[in-house]
C-alpha cells in the first residue's frame, strides 16, 4: 500500500482546508517545494499535490511549482482545476505522472475512456469524493447524481484503474478514515483504490491495510502537518503489507 503524502497549494502556499471549504483554511507552509523535500527526504514514494485554485474555480494550473516538484524526482499525482483533456495533458508534460480528473469526467463520465486511450490507463485517476454517499464536484461545492460505487462501476468498465475515494465529511477532521466505504468502493469495483479524508493515525493505515480488498494507498494531510502521523512510520506500516501487493499497487 502507498502512502502519498498530500501538498495542497493555494495562493502560492500549502494548505489544508476542513471538508474542502475555503473558509476554513490553515496555511502549513510558504513553499510547496520545502514541503516536498520534506517528505522527499522522509522516503516518500509519491507526492499528492492537489491545486486548491484551480479547484475552487480560480483559472491556474499552477503549473510551474508542479514542474518543481516534479524536480525532486518522485513521482507526482496531481489534481484540482483540470477542466479538459488539454489541461491533463499540460500537467503531464509539466510532470505529474497521473493526472486525477474530477469533475470533467463525472459530468462526461466517456471523457475517461478517452482520456485513457491518450494517456494510458497509468497515468489517469478518478475521483470519487463522495458526500453521503453522492460524489461531490467543482472543489466539492457542489453535490452530484451518481453514487462513488455506481459511477466507480461504471469507469472500471471503461478501463479505469485508479481511483481516489474521499468521504468529504471526514476530510481535514481528523476522525478516522471511512474504511468500510473504502473497502466497499473497491470490493464491487474492482478498482485500485486510494483512500483519502480523514486519516488521523496509524490504526487508520492498518484498518485499511487489513482490508485486503483493492485499496491501494492511503492520502495523508492534516496528520502530517499537525504531528499526528510521522511519514515514517506510515511508511512502515504500509510496507508490511506483502511486498507482490504493493508492487502491483505501483
Amino acid at each position: 500500500m502507498i502512502v502519498y503524502p498530500a501538498i495542497d497549494m493555494r495562493g502560492g502556499k500549502v494548505v489544508r482546508l476542513v471538508q474542502g471549504d475555503p473558509e476554513r483554511q490553515t496555511v502549513h507552509s510558504d513553499s510547496p517545494y520545502e514541503v516536498g523535500q520534506r517528505w522527499a527526504d522522509c522516503g516518500a514514494e509519491w507526492l499528492h499535490v492537489v491545486n486548491l485554485d484551480g479547484a475552487l474555480g480560480e483559472a491556474t494550473l499552477n503549473l510551474d511549482m508542479l514542474a518543481r516538484l516534479a524536480s525532486l524526482g518522485l513521482p507526482i499525482e496531481f489534481g484540482g482545476g483540470l477542466r479538459s483533456l488539454t489541461d491533463a495533458r499540460r500537467a503531464l508534460d509539466a510532470g505529474a505522472s497521473r493526472v486525477i480528473l474530477g469533475t470533467m469526467v463525472v459530468k462526461e463520465p466517456d471523457l475517461a475512456r478517452e482520456a485513457i486511450e491518450k494517456f494510458s490507463a497509468e497515468a489517469i485517476a478518478v475521483a470519487l469524493d463522495a458526500r453521503d454517499g453522492q460524489v461531490a464536484t467543482h472543489g466539492w461545492q457542489t453535490i452530484s447524481e451518481w453514487s462513488a460505487v455506481d459511477l466507480g462501476m461504471q469507469f472500471a468498465r471503461m478501463g479505469v484503474r485508479h481511483a481516489l475515494y474521499t468521504d468529504i465529511s471526514r476530510d481535514g477532521e481528523l476522525q478516522g478514515v471511512n474504511v468500510e466505504a473504502t473497502a466497499e468502493l473497491a470490493r464491487r469495483t474492482g478498482l485500485a483504490v486510494i483512500a483519502s479524508g480523514g486519516v488521523s493515525s496509524l490504526d487508520d493505515i492498518r484498518a485499511l491495510r487489513a482490508q485486503n480488498a483493492g485499496i491501494a494507498g492511503v492520502i495523508i494531510g492534516k496528520a502530517l502537518y499537525t504531528g499526528a502521523i510521522r511519514l515514517e512510520d506510515a511508511l512502515v506500516i504500509a510496507g508490511e503489507a506483502a511486498g507482490e501487493q504493493a508492487n502491483h499497487a505501483g
